[in-house]
């Protein structure tokens, strides 16, 4: 078990700057509103104990330079229970966020909703979950970080209900606190590290790291941008097109082909990854995320209207969101969680760039089951609807719609090492009842090289290393 953090230890790993809200509270029922036995007692003893007269503390605070609403739970407070009184001060919390336009950061310890309160306890977590709709839809970021407990409804709302989740090492982390699970549960299955395996939190951060960890996401959220951002150089050690359909296959097929993380490190001067589907999964085939752009421009793809920068942020570029396939064939878990970027991303006003590299989707039976054309339709549907602008750069292999829901309708770009087509030559010639030996010509007949791709209007333009380069005519 973690060491359990008080609100104001928690609220100092975070901030040597927070000035608690002022509350006004109505008057409540001797013992509560169930007339609780030994209630009113229970409450001064919690006080007593922890310094707290509720189970929250409510602040305004700045967090490695960034202004922020903090929310923080005493879990010594019976059990940083939600009862009335906390869900007033977590209105209120709320409301000040965005009068302020101000991000919410909750520092979440809590067993769950206040017994002694009954029902109307429950009921805090429709105030909790209304206030965070309203929250989002002013375009406001909401963060957790998950302390020890994070349990009950404070986990099915402020906890997993937030934009970015992190969580402290070794803490307790699930629906089920641990007097209320099944005899026979793994214990290893309600922790931080389990939620992170199963891709409902974003990362295990170490106390020492979580204020500059909070801090830079805080940056990276609050920092809107109308300009698109700029395709990527092309990092291949070649500028020279590819000759034939079939060698534009085997170029971007090649080991030696720079992969996403390559293009990212290259991109970003800083950048925090997001991680998982919130359904159960997680795909290392698809890298997600938002970063400061390293001053990228567009000097180096042809055609024109690729974005400049703007909106500098004071760590450094813009900031841009990110999702990228890494070559391999993407999971279901993969597109949710591109689709849950470019969600975010669009709410929060940051353009996005996506960098396509997949030989398709995965189709064994186990993607079957976990809804891999369900997943794609859903990535289809962000991209389409997204009003934030998108980028795509094509960086190897662009197989079928796969690949294609990750790119943006007309602003799409491709480097010298690519292909994109309807279908992998080999399965068109199978599908045609050609032999094998004639994939190759297959591939020229598609017309999948990044000139060809041009030609037809499917991309706007092919990047380069350095200066623009010009596709030849087709032929």
């Amino acid at each position: 078990m973690a060491d359990r953090l008080s609100a104001r230890e928690a609220i100092a790993l975070l901030s040597d700057d927070f000035h608690q809200l002022p509350v006004a509270e109505g008057a409540y029922a001797p013992d509560g509103p169930l007339a609780w036995q030994g209630y009113d007692a229970s409450r001064a003893r919690a006080t007593e104990r922890t310094g707290e007269d509720e189970s929250v503390v409510c602040g305004r605070a700045r967090i490695d330079g960034a202004p922020a609403v903090l929310i923080a739970f005493e879990f010594g407070f019976l059990g940083g229970s939600l009862g009335e009184r906390t869900g007033d001060r977590l209105e209120a919390a709320y409301t000040y966020a965005r009068a302020h336009r101000l991000p919410v950061v909750s520092l979440v310890a809590t067993g769950g909703s206040r017994m002694q309160e009954g029902m109307l306890a429950l009921t805090q977590l429709q105030r909790v979950a209304r206030q965070s709709a309203l929250t989002r839809a002013a375009g406001l970021p909401q963060l957790a970080v998950l302390r020890d407990p994070t349990t009950g409804g404070g986990w099915a709302t402020l906890g997993a209900g937030a934009d970015v989740v992190l969580a402290l090492p070794g803490v307790q982390v699930g629906f089920a606190g641990s007097r209320v699970r099944p005899p026979d549960a793994d214990p290893a299955a309600y922790t931080a590290q389990a939620q992170l395996a199963a891709g409902a939190i974003d990362a295990v951060v170490r106390p020492q790291e979580l204020r500059e960890t909070v801090g830079l996401w805080l940056a990276l959220l609050t920092a809107p941008s109308t300009e698109p951002a700029p395709p990527p150089p092309a990092l291949g050690t070649s500028d020279r097109l590819p000759d034939t359909g079939w060698s534009a296959v085997q170029r971007a097929r090649s080991p030696e082909r720079p992969r996403a993380q390559a293009y990212l490190d290259a991109y970003f001067t800083r950048r925090s990854a997001i991680g998982g589907d919130r359904c159960g999964g997680t795909d290392d085939g698809m890298l997600c995320g938002f970063g400061f752009s390293s001053g990228s421009d567009s000097r180096s793809a042809s055609g024109s209207g690729a974005g400049s920068g703007s909106g500098e942020h004071a760590l450094g570029g813009r900031a841009i969101a990110y999702a990228a396939q890494t070559g391999t064939a993407t999971r279901p878990a993969g597109y949710r969680t591109a689709s849950r970027l470019i969600r975010l991303a669009d709410r929060l006003g940051i353009p996005v760039l996506t960098l396509v590299d997949t030989p398709g989707a995965a189709n064994d039976a186990e993607a079957e089951r976990q809804g891999v054309g369900a997943a794609i339709a859903e990535l289809f549907g962000a991209v389409a609807t997204a009003r934030t602008p998108l980028t795509t750069l094509l960086i190897g292999e662009g197989g079928s719609g796969g690949a294609l829901a990750l790119a943006a309708p007309g602003n799409t770009w491709a480097t010298p090492d690519s292909y994109f087509s309807v279908i992998a030559p080999e399965l068109a010639a199978a599908i045609l009842k050609r032999p094998p030996e004639e994939a190759p010509g297959t591939a020229d007949q598609l017309r999948v090289r990044p000139q060809d791709l041009v030609a037809l209007g499917v991309v706007r333009g092919i990047v380069s290393g350095g200066a623009a380069t010009s596709p030849p005519p087709p032929g």
